[in-house]
């Protein structure tokens, strides 16, 4: 039987990885275990299976690269690893060793080579290690870790009746929870791995009913899997594959009591993949509590910035002179183009979108307020076109993947860098070009010198408005330009 396509009804079949420091879990800093950690977690580990969680067979073609041409490779591919052992990155698709079923999806999905993620990822994810991913909205790691985690569901014991599920996905919200699962199904189907989404603002009754069949793969929000796994329909047993999606976002979100509730009640020697865009010393202290001796790998630097293939715009101007402004800019760039407009509040949300529609705007809005199945209907019209102007709050800021998206314009200025750059990031993704619009009043003046220099290296024009204000100097009064040419951004 290969490694990857079948799964083994013999718990007993797969050889102890123990003696191997694969145990994930406890409270130490990013260090291989003691002797005093394995005895503890082996005591842990009593009458749980074993299981398996090394998959990697390094290529002949990998295999051959110099460490001159990996370093080159790295360079040019903007990756930055450490970590103890770090495997080579993989060149082409076939290097990585996945299953023929899985190479076909890839193909069918017109992928043409690994992105940088997934290219030094997936040979760290299969390695059964831990592992802290840094990489930018729209970079491919969904794939980056669901490719693996079909494998490691294929290579584990089948699941018994009652059993929980294999791999556990935590993310921020339902948005991103739902895509995720779409994936999971498109990946798995061959192979007849099962998933299912578990998240709050829907009747419970058909997640209970697919978590009582039995999946191996849950993706879920945090609060509605504590309500699930409290009202035992579900448990975390046979999970030895955990994900935490969007750390940083969770983190914002106020999450982490919830996430270390949920990985409690995970065997320890799991694998777990810690997954954000962004690396403040919250997020990486949250990391030193669930991983031990972790791989890491950032792609681009881990100082905040956007995305390149996005051109920015900064319009200084007071709040009374938004909407004006917001109808001048639609005029001149609506052209069926899907337009993403950013609010702060869900109040603003409604009544900017009734405004709008008022005005003969083609505009719907998304927010927590909204029921899910209005929210679905919602992010349909706008996928489909037929509804191309989208207003949101920060719900929709991350994990939505709406392609062509070819305007961003944030309404209200987000209440941190972080979230400018995940909203613009909804635009230019998988290699296509973006244009964001903000608008930035006095409120916003503290976040001037930061947005200076995300501008400055993405390559965009810093406006003297705005690099007046990075000084410290006030904001005009008034006397805004008419036309969206003048913008204080752009291309330099």
């Amino acid at each position: 039987m290969s490694r990857y396509d079948g799964r083994a009804a013999d718990a007993g079949s797969y050889r102890d990885r123990r003696s191997e420091g694969a145990f994930g879990g406890g409270s130490r800093a990013f260090a291989a275990p003691s002797k005093a950690d394995a005895s503890a977690a082996a005591s842990e580990l009593d009458g749980l299976p074993r299981f398996e969680k090394n998959f990697y067979v390094e290529s002949p073609s990998v295999a051959g690269m110099t460490e001159e041409e990996v370093e080159a490779y790295r360079r040019r591919r903007e990756i930055t690893v450490e970590g103890r052992d770090v495997p080579k990155p993989v060149l082409e698709f076939r290097d990585v060793g996945f299953p023929e079923y899985v190479l076909q999806e890839i193909t069918k999905a017109g992928f043409v080579e690994p992105t940088p993620i997934q290219s030094q990822g997936w040979p760290m994810a299969l390695r059964g290690r831990d592992l802290i991913g840094i990489a930018e909205t729209g970079s491919g790691k969904t794939l980056a870790y669901l490719l693996p985690a079909i494998v490691h569901v294929n290579a584990q014991p089948i699941l018994a009746p009652g059993d929980g599920p294999i791999v556990l996905v935590l993310a921020p919200t339902r948005e991103l929870a739902v895509q995720i699962q779409q994936e999971a199904t498109k990946f798995g189907a061959s192979s007849k791995i099962k998933s299912t989404c578990i998240y709050g603002g829907v009747p419970k009754g058909p997640q209970v009913r697919d978590l009582q069949k039995g999946v191996e793969i849950v993706i879920a929000t945090p609060g509605r899997l504590i309500d699930m796994i409290e009202s035992h329909h579900t448990n975390l047993r046979r999970v030895t594959y955990l994900v935490l999606d969007e750390a940083d976002r969770m983190l914002d979100m106020g999450f982490e009591p919830q996430i270390k509730k949920i990985v409690s009640q995970i065997r320890p020697d799991r694998q777990t993949l810690y997954w954000s865009a962004t690396w403040p010393k919250e997020v990486e202290q949250l990391a030193r509590n669930f991983l031990f001796d972790p791989y890491k790998v950032t792609i681009g630097s881990e100082e905040l910035k956007a995305n390149h293939a996005i051109v920015q715009h900064v319009e200084i101007l007071s709040e009374s002179q938004k909407y004006n402004k917001l109808v001048n800019l639609l005029e001149d760039i609506m052209d069926g183009s899907r337009i993403l407009i950013f609010m702060d509040t869900k109040k603003g949300c409604d009544q900017i979108t009734r405004q709008l529609r008022m005005d003969g705007w083609p505009a719907l809005s998304i927010h927590g307020d909204k029921s899910q199945a209005e929210r679905d209907w919602v992010l349909s019209e706008f996928k489909s076109g037929k509804s191309p102007i989208m207003t949101a709050t920060d719900v929709a800021a991350r994990g939505l993947d709406v392609k062509d998206v070819k305007y961003v314009i944030n309404y209200d200025f987000p209440g941190s860098l972080e979230d400018y750059v995940h909203r613009i990031g909804r635009t230019g993704r998988a290699g296509a070009k973006g244009t964001a619009y903000s608008f930035f009043t006095a409120a916003n003046a503290r976040f001037a010198k930061e947005l200076i220099s995300i501008l400055e290296e993405a390559g965009q024009k810093v406006s003297s408005e705005l690099a007046a204000m990075g000084r410290g100097a006030p904001p005009p009064s008034s006397g805004y330009r008419d036309r969206y040419r003048g913008y204080g951004g752009g291309r330099s």
